[in-house]
């Protein structure tokens, strides 16, 4: 099954399954980072103080900059997941992954860390006194006019569409893991851009990007590859520059994009595999590529 949503001059395009509910996965990264930014706007979170007892900021872990470490390589990991065993306490996470031996110091350069974005979720939890299902509600979800959730059960995921994740415990995702369906998601990404939610300033950090080696992007359709503040972007693909976040998980895998000179805003969402360069592709195709 594949899902896709597209909104091109404000115009919305769904498809056959409109109401169909697919898990963001990673996607889940760049609502943080925008929520993050809205907050600090708003004074309650500071993106560059060093994080309690750490040596890194809030603005570094958003942008993979921080040195963490992550779970994502660990082959323990994905067996614990394939067998469906309980997730693991965080404090277990950073254990196995040596959190506290950092890969370089700060800000040095990027390296992928979902562990960076479980402070990026607890700084956000602290900051609005609540637990992030409700503070990305207040926060983003209802200010854009979009209706999707963070799930912490099991029993949630019997409301996706993919079948092959019915079964997924979604606290295998340390830093959260959002349901909604494609509309919503390409909703929320053509907002964040095209509307004053954020201020031109923090919609411009959020731009703030590395350049991202050949062999990490091996087999994607990105020209310039570049990671930058919650999203991946590339300023030189074939319809300008595109930006936003691919994400997967077992079986399935999205893509949700923004090509700013078009106006557009795609979103891909399969669980015919997991190949994130197809998907990728796929947005492409819809954006008119």
């Amino acid at each position: 099954m594949i899902g896709t949503a597209v909104i091109r001059d404000g115009v919305e395009i769904g498809d056959a399954t409109p109401n169909a509910i697919y898990p963001w996965w990673s996607f889940t990264k760049t609502v943080q980072a925008a929520a993050v930014f809205k907050l600090a706007e708003q004074g309650k979170l500071d993106l560059d103080a060093p994080l309690e007892g750490k040596s890194y900021t809030l603005r570094q872990c958003l942008s993979h900059r921080s040195g963490l470490t992550d779970y994502g390589g660990l082959a323990e990991y994905h067996a614990a997941v394939a067998r469906g065993d309980q997730p693991w306490p965080f404090e277990e996470i950073l254990k196995r992954t040596r959190a506290d031996t950092l890969l370089f110091a700060p800000g040095q350069r990027w390296s992928y860390s979902n562990i960076g974005y479980t402070f990026v979720r607890q700084a956000i939890e602290r900051a609005t006194d609540s637990e992030l299902r409700s503070a990305l509600h207040a926060t983003i979800f209802a200010p854009l006019g979009v209706h999707a959730s963070l799930t912490r059960r099991r029993s949630d995921m019997q409301r996706c569409a993919f079948t092959n994740v019915r079964n997924y415990d979604p606290n295998w995702v340390y830093h959260g893991l959002i349901l909604g369906t494609a509309m919503d998601a390409t909703r929320l990404l053509h907002r964040l851009f095209t509307t004053n939610y954020l201020s031109q300033a923090s919609r411009d950090a959020m731009m703030d990007a590395l350049p991202v080696s050949p062999q990490q992007s091996a087999g994607r359709p990105f020209k310039n590859p570049m990671m930058a503040t919650g999203l991946m972007f590339d300023p030189d693909g074939p319809l300008g520059p595109w930006f936003g976040h691919t994400g997967g998980g077992p079986g399935s895998g999205s893509a949700i994009y923004h090509f700013p000179e078009r106006n557009l805003t795609a979103a891909a969402f399969s669980d015919e595999t997991e190949d994130s360069g197809a998907i990728e592709r796929l947005v492409l195709e819809l954006a008119g590529a």
